[in-house]
């Protein structure tokens, strides 16, 4: 079988692999993308991916740079405020909450929400648009040598690649990070995450709100209407047990199990797509970069989904390697440019898990002193103005931002 040659090989056609597909292609590298799963790219398919991403500033100028933004803005929803509350009131009361408008440090909104199987549709026609990006499903990543010049990759069906540069966007239990030699350290909560949308009868306002009590966030993100009525996305955090249990509750018992969670900060919630539920972790690969290979997205780092941090962090591992590859010219995937792309993304990358993995043990914890000092943490945060703002930079991963 005839060995094929490319700049660039992306094992995973998650969103992270297909964006990074669409923007080394724009950049006009030559590059193919496997994955062994077809994607999934209709809502109501066999599994489809029903959670939803909220793509923040920074990662609007990349998706922009790869030549995606265009498709995907008619379909985003703005998140113009973020809002936390604490519901560990009587029967799930809501004691407090902080509402952090984005137009106090930027013209444009904190972000834009989209569903993840509209993301796949959207970038997979990208994809298709451009002569010098292969996309091929059925076929995986099975293994890789490393050469001083190149990389030999094995796939799954027999045949050889040959490419400068291995990008390992193949998940938490990648392949090619696997390959790379590198290992990853894990953090377990005993956690699973529900997700599904809903309907209620009071409108969004486009704000998105994280609400706290115990076991972990219920989060609800504004989607465009649904049948006339306000929707939301949902992704809903506790035990897995208890994840599990409502998984299989019947449609009326659910609805109310989710109004009452909500705090009834909408209304009613009706429940209009299936139920997806996955384990949530921690974890952090030992390194970001092997010989001719690169880790991105959750093959270098998984975290809870609080605050919108996971795939934008993704971005920004993108955004990082490939400004290295075009400073590289034909040096690229070399030891100096993947040592590089290490320095500049690990470091954060472990701040930002263990600034997540705080906030969600702390949303965890139950007790009725851990639920005050909670409510104290909330008030406090947003009434000192100066940090409000600094708190709402950092979360972008960026300074302040304009339109």
């Amino acid at each position: 079988m005839k060995k094929r040659t490319f700049d660039i090989f992306i094992s995973g056609c998650g969103v992270a692999g297909l964006t990074a597909a669409a923007a080394f292609g724009t950049a006009g590298f030559s590059v193919l993308i496997v994955d062994p799963t077809p994607p999934v790219t209709t809502q109501t398919a066999d599994g489809a991916d029903l959670r939803t991403t909220a793509f923040l500033q920074p990662a609007r100028a990349f998706l922009k740079r790869a030549g995606l933004w265009d498709a995907l803005a008619p379909h985003a929803t703005p998140l113009q405020v973020m809002q936390i509350a604490d519901a560990s009131g009587p029967d799930g009361a809501i004691r407090t909450t902080a509402a952090f408008d984005a137009a106090d440090i930027s013209d444009a909104p904190f972000g834009w929400n989209l569903p993840n199987w509209l993301l796949r549709r959207e970038m997979i026609a990208r994809l298709h648009a451009l002569d010098n990006v292969m996309l091929e499903t059925g076929v995986g990543f099975a293994d890789m040598v490393a050469r001083t010049a190149y990389a030999l990759v094995q796939l799954t069906d027999g045949s050889q690649v040959r490419c400068k540069l291995v990008i390992g966007a193949d998940g938490r239990n990648s392949p090619v990070r696997t390959a790379a030699g590198l290992t990853a350290k894990t953090t377990r909560y005993g956690q699973k995450a529900l997700t599904f949308a809903v309907t209620h009868d009071q409108p969004h306002g486009n704000i998105s709100t994280e609400i706290h009590r115990s076991g972990g966030p219920f989060t609800l993100v504004p989607l465009p209407d649904h049948d006339g009525l306000p929707c939301s996305a949902v992704v809903w955090m506790n035990d897995g047990t208890k994840i599990a249990n409502l998984a299989a509750l019947d449609p009326a018992s659910f609805d109310a199990a989710a109004t009452a969670r909500s705090g009834g900060i909408y209304g009613p919630l009706t429940c209009v797509s299936k139920r997806g539920t996955w384990p949530i972790i921690s974890q952090i690969a030992s390194a970001m970069n092997g010989p001719r290979a690169a880790l991105v997205a959750e093959a270098a780092h998984v975290m809870p989904p609080i605050g919108a941090q996971g795939l934008n962090m993704s971005l920004a591992d993108l955004a990082c390697l490939l400004d290295l590859a075009l400073d590289a010219g034909e040096t690229i995937g070399d030891a100096t440019m993947l040592d590089a792309y290490h320095a500049a993304r690990h470091n954060d990358v472990r701040l930002r898990v263990t600034g997540v993995d705080a906030l969600n043990r702390a949303s965890i914890a139950g007790s009725a002193i851990a639920q005050d000092l909670r409510v104290a943490g909330i008030k406090a945060l947003y009434g000192a103005t100066p940090i409000r703002r600094k708190l709402m930079e950092l979360g972008l991963g960026a300074k302040r931002q304009s339109t």
